[in-house]
């Protein structure tokens, strides 16, 4: 059996860093983004809630108008983002 290749259909944020995402196998999750905001083209992003708000879908996952985007596969299976590693990340 294939695992699915996750691929965002809507999205829409809640509160704090929130958002509920729909994928288009019907599944629906409020995921906490914060973690995942991390790097240069983030900064902007995690620094102000009006930008953060102005994410939208395209390419079938979540993006803002910066360019900045998020792995749908990362944001479905709940996977560590790619920038961090073992040894110096803190994420959880």
């Amino acid at each position: 059996m294939a695992e699915y290749l996750a691929e965002v259909q809507s999205v829409k944020p809640t509160n704090g860093f929130n958002a509920i995402i729909h994928f288009t196998d019907g599944t629906s999750k409020e995921i906490n983004l914060e973690p995942y905001l991390h790097g240069p083209i983030f900064e902007p992003i995690k620094n102000d809630q009006s930008l953060f708000r102005s994410m939208y879908v395209e390419n079938e996952t979540i993006t803002w108008p910066n360019g900045a985007d998020i792995d749908p596969d990362v944001l479905y299976y709940g996977l560590i983002p790619a920038w961090a590693s073992t040894k110096d990340c803190y994420y959880k």
